[in-house]
Formats: C-alpha cells, sequence, structure tokens
C-alpha cells in the first residue's frame, strides 16, 4: 500500500507502512472475481486506483481507523488495486482526485471538507466516479444534503443503552441481494457481532439493499432516546446506488479492529470497492 506522506495523515496510519503487502501486481489465483474476469488484466499494473480517506471532526474510531485502512491496503496489494490513505481535506481538489477511481470514507465523522473541497468531491462524482462508505461514514456531513443523497441514510444511534442493551450484540444479517460482488460469497443469513447503527430515514426506497439485519435476533434500541429508541423494522444495513453520475456502496459494519480480520467481511468490503470503482458488476438500479 502506498500511503500519501501529507500533513495530516496520522501517525496510526503511516505506521501501516510497516505492515507487508503482496505486490500490487500480484494476482491471487483462488479469488474467480479477478482482473481477467472483469476484463481487466493485471499485467503488473494496478486494475485502479483507490484515495481512503479518514478524517474525524467528532467522534473517532480508534480502531476501525488503522486496522480498517490496513485491511484495505492488503486487498489492493492481494487484489492488485492500489491505496493511498489521507486525512487531509486539501486532497480533495480536482487535479488530485482525478488520480482515483474510488474514494472510500472510512469511519469518517462530523464536518470534514469545506464547501470547495465539497464541491470539488460533488464534481469528481459526477464525472463518473465512486464512492465507498464505511461504518460512520454515515455520521458524517449532515448539513451537506448532496452528501446525504450519497451515503443513503444518515446514522441516528446504536444500541448501548444503560441497564437496557449491550452496544456491541451478535445478531443475523439477511443478505437480499446474493448476486452482487459484496454479496456473493456470504452466506444466506450471516450472524455475526457488529455495533448495529439505526438510521434516521429507511434508504430503502432511494437505493438498491443489499444487506439488512433481523432486529428479532438483537436489541435494536438506541441511545438517543431514554429507555431506548425505537427499532427501525425493515433496517437495511448495507446498499449500493447510482446517484449524480456515479456510483455508491455503503455498508454499517466495521466498527471493531477485530472484524477486520474476518475473511467475509473483507470479502464483502472488497466487493462493495470493485463495485464502486466500476471493476466489478453494479447492478444497483433501486
Amino acid at each position: 500500500m502506498k500511503l500519501q506522506s501529507r500533513r495530516s495523515v496520522i501517525a496510526a496510519v503511516l505506521a501501516l507502512a510497516l505492515i507487508p503487502m503482496a505486490s500490487a501486481g500480484a494476482r491471487q489465483g483462488d479469488r474467480p472475481s479477478g482482473g481477467a474476469e472483469h476484463g481487466h488484466g493485471w499485467g503488473g499494473h494496478a486494475r485502479f486506483r483507490a484515495l481512503v480517506f479518514t478524517r474525524t471532526a467528532a467522534f473517532r474510531h480508534t480502531e476501525c481507523i488503522p486496522q480498517g485502512t490496513a485491511a484495505i491496503g492488503q486487498l489492493g496489494g492481494r487484489e492488485g488495486f492500489e491505496v493511498d490513505a489521507t486525512e487531509d481535506p486539501n486532497d480533495f481538489n480536482d487535479a488530485n482526485l482525478a488520480n482515483y477511481d474510488v474514494v472510500i470514507w472510512l469511519c469518517t465523522t462530523g464536518d470534514v471538507l469545506n464547501d470547495t473541497q465539497q464541491a470539488a468531491f460533488e464534481r469528481y462524482i459526477r464525472a463518473g466516479h465512486g464512492y465507498v462508505g464505511i461504518h460512520s461514514a454515515s455520521d458524517t456531513e449532515y448539513d451537506w444534503a448532496w452528501y446525504g443523497g450519497l451515503v443513503g441514510a444518515y446514522f441516528r444511534d446504536h444500541p448501548g443503552v444503560a441497564g437496557v442493551n449491550q452496544q456491541f450484540q451478535t445478531a443475523t444479517i439477511k443478505v437480499e441481494d446474493r448476486r452482487s460482488e459484496a454479496t456473493k460469497r456470504l452466506p444466506a443469513r450471516w450472524t455475526r457481532e457488529e455495533e448495529w447503527y439505526n438510521f434516521r430515514t429507511n434508504p430503502r426506497d432511494q437505493v438498491h439493499v443489499l444487506m439488512s439485519v433481523d432486529e428479532s435476533t438483537y436489541d435494536p434500541r438506541g441511545y438517543s432516546q431514554p429507555g431506548g429508541s425505537p427499532p427501525m423494522g425493515d433496517h437495511p444495513i448495507a446498499w449500493c446506488h447510482k446517484y449524480d453520475g456515479g456510483r455508491a456502496f455503503y455498508t454499517a459494519l466495521g466498527h471493531k479492529g477485530v472484524y477486520w480480520n474476518e475473511p467475509l467481511l473483507l470479502e464483502h468490503v472488497l466487493g462493495g470497492i470493485e463495485m464502486a470503482a466500476g471493476r466489478a458488476p453494479f447492478r444497483c438500479g433501486t
């Protein structure tokens, strides 16, 4: 993984340079979704380029950011795409963004871009590029309506109500679309632990839902109301959609660092990245 040596890249991310990565041109022979299947032979050249953006202006996920960045970098080495990482909002300019096929907002929070940087990112998406939002990417830029449409839904809360329920619970995900690159290696019902996000709105009518979480398998009441906020009922947890000329994929998974060692989570995230980058089929009509 190539890391950008820029002003705001945190020490935890810079330390990832010490993690051994496979060559970006190396090909994993046992994953049928590799470049050859989609007509992108690697031949020692990167299949595509991804920028991981991890700036936070509110809560900081001290596990998701370093471990997720490392895992995505290792996926890039294994699958033949180039990964840069930054926390510098000044990297959101036309010239720099043009270097990337997809920008991955990994556990971002709060207001992370100014108006000029936001405008550059809007132009980037309108030019046909890709966005991936992971976990608290939905807890980001509440006052930027265009971004709210891109991510699909804003974070409301999660379990962890004192005396009511636990923050981290094991629940079952219903994989609704098992044909997408982000889901085709997952079981129809996928049981795992997570910090399960509740959203301010249900995005189903605006996006193509890939997965939802079965609220009967855990206690979804969130911390935003005394005694716990009401369940969502229909509870999408990962989705994709075409947006303003570009491609968007979002997954709410990935809070703990240890989750980034789960093979199925890595396959899910990898598939979403490939979809948003335009290197896997993007069948995400609503």
